[in-house]
């Protein structure tokens, strides 16, 4: 099956690495967004304008992350393991983390444009609403496509 690999833990091990970073990186996004949500009638404009500017940061750079890092390496993964359900699987769920991206695209262009903070609480709460999906449909692409393959890389080691 990896008969091109010398070593198949060696080749997939770093991907549990990047994984391992990705996730540390979601929980920073999280904890920045909770601290926002909770504290922002009591911060003053000048305070929640830099709290959202770093919130948008990372948001961006977790879902680059995603798009451009993680889902391609999961996607190789199942594909070099000919797991054909997985990746069926996974495509169906990156359509949810698709529908997702375009709502943390515009609230990242909004909140980097305009000091106008009028609609940040209805805002922050569908952002809530939006990661909840994104992250549950993640971990599952992570579950079906890299997880699920675990015994099979060690197998191979």
């Amino acid at each position: 099956m990896l008969e091109n690999c010398k070593n198949a833990q060696e080749r997939w091990g770093g991907v549990s690495e990047i994984i391992d970073r990705w996730l540390e990186e979601r929980q920073q996004l999280l904890v920045d967004y909770c601290f926002l949500s909770e504290s922002v009638e009591e911060l003053d404009n000048k305070t929640c304008g830099s709290k959202l500017t770093a919130l948008c940061e990372i948001l961006v750079d977790y879902i680059s992350a995603g798009h451009f890092e993680i889902y391609d390496q999961l996607v190789k993964e199942g594909q070099e393991l000919n797991d054909t359900e997985g990746l069926k699987a996974a495509g169906l769920l990156y359509k949810d983390v698709d529908k997702t991206t375009e709502f943390i695209l515009d609230f990242n262009d909004k909140y980097q444009e305009t000091d106008d903070l009028d609609a940040i609480e209805n805002d922050l709460s569908r952002l809530g609403e939006v990661l909840a999906t994104r992250f549950e449909a993640e971990d599952q692409m992570i579950e079906v496509l890299h997880y699920a393959h675990q015994d099979q890389i060690e197998q191979n080691a």
